[in-house]
């Protein structure tokens, strides 16, 4: 470690460890403790900052940064792939995994109609990508099964086809497990067919089912071609995705993030943080205990007479309103003004439990439930 080094680790640690930061966002989470909008609101940490300090400053568009390097193929070693690429969010990820694995059109991705990247990216799939989507409805109400995808799959490439290229699977998808045994008869199936379709995943929040024991991340990679996973949402990074698969898709991948702006030059700013993430928030074991305030709150909203529109399976309660005997205007204004939480917007009807909510915070929630609906 070259002198420079010394000091700035020096630097880092004297404002940490002798109460000279106090003022560094860094160092305080307090803002977002009552934040139940979504997992993305989270605070990096100040040992995100120290390795921001310590990464390596070399260009990542040319492969350059040891830092970067590193934590790719962490990543692609953890999920069981030969490579992943550092990208700079969750839908460029999404938008670089389907460029990727699609050629020319005519060609199409069969999703659940409630997935990311039909609703939250843009219409990204159509512009980028240049197919249609599948939107296939659950005939279980839940997730997607082999018995779905084949229904609304078009194999046939007459001249009035866009045949099915990509499945695109999402893990958790609104805070729900797709299970496991589910994604190996989708994958095996989608691989047998002549050409094989391309199987990616929107793990966004793989980290939640993972965390949830519904499956490994290697269990998960053996089942896709490509993977998108998100530094922010749940495990606190400040910025960044990853795509995981093989060599050859991740060489040609750096084409299509080249394209979309994506190259990344000091890249070892991201990568460093979201490698801490990885460490001290996943592995380190901090999402369980959001599944399990989310799974108390839950239970609580039903024994007070509150209805869902989902189960809980992770860091997720989705509340209906309506059948709960509630308006939007009984509820949300309510949390805001009486007990201090942030619930709302950018999606209605949810809390969100991510690791940085605090006891008291999570106190207010439980009161305001019952506030709303023991009135």
């Amino acid at each position: 470690m070259t002198p420079e080094h010394e000091n700035i680790k020096s630097t880092v640690n004297g404002l940490a460890l002798h109460g000279l930061a106090p003022n560094l966002a860094w160092t305080d989470s307090s803002d977002v403790s009552n934040d139940f909008r979504s997992d993305f609101f989270t605070k990096p940490t100040i040992d995100m900052l120290k390795a921001i300090a310590m990464a390596s400053l070399g260009d990542g568009d040319m492969d350059e940064d040891p830092t970067t390097n590193s934590l790719q193929q962490y990543v692609a070693d953890l999920m069981g792939h030969e490579a992943s690429l550092l990208v700079m969010t969750g839908t460029m990820g999404n938008q670089v995994a389907l460029r990727t694995a699609l050629r020319s059109p005519p060609h199409s991705v069969l999703a659940d109609y409630r997935g990311h990247i039909v609703s939250w990216e843009g219409g990204g799939v159509a512009s980028v990508c240049g197919a249609i989507v599948t939107n296939v409805v659950p005939l279980n109400g839940h997730h997607l099964t082999l018995k779905d995808v084949k229904k609304h799959s078009t194999l046939t490439e007459t001249v009035y086809d866009a045949p099915t290229r990509v499945i695109s699977l999402e893990n958790t998808l609104l805070g729900t497990i797709l299970p496991l045994a589910d994604i190996r008869a989708i994958s095996t199936w989608a691989r047998s067919q002549n050409p094989p379709i391309h199987m990616h995943l929107d793990g966004a929040r793989l980290w939640e089912a993972a965390a949830a024991g519904a499956c490994t991340l290697r269990d998960i990679g053996e089942c896709f071609d490509s993977i998108q996973l998100c530094f922010t949402k749940g495990i606190g990074a400040p910025i960044g995705s990853i795509i995981v698969g093989s060599t050859a898709f991740i060489t040609r991948a750096k084409w299509a993030r080249k394209f979309l702006g994506g190259s990344i030059r000091a890249s070892g700013v991201i990568a460093a943080p979201a490698r801490v993430a990885i460490d001290e928030v996943f592995l380190g074991g901090k999402l369980q205990a959001a599944h399990k305030k989310a799974r108390i709150a839950s239970d609580l909203w039903e024994q007070l007479g509150g209805k869902l529109q989902r189960p809980t399976e992770t860091n997720m309660v989705w509340f209906d309103l309506e059948a709960s005997g509630l308006t939007s205007g009984q509820f949300y204004p309510v949390a805001a003004t009486k007990f201090n939480l942030k619930i709302g917007e950018p999606v209605l009807g949810r809390v969100v439990v991510h690791y940085q909510i605090t006891d008291d915070a999570f106190g207010r929630l439980c009161d305001f439930f019952r506030f709303v609906l023991c009135k």
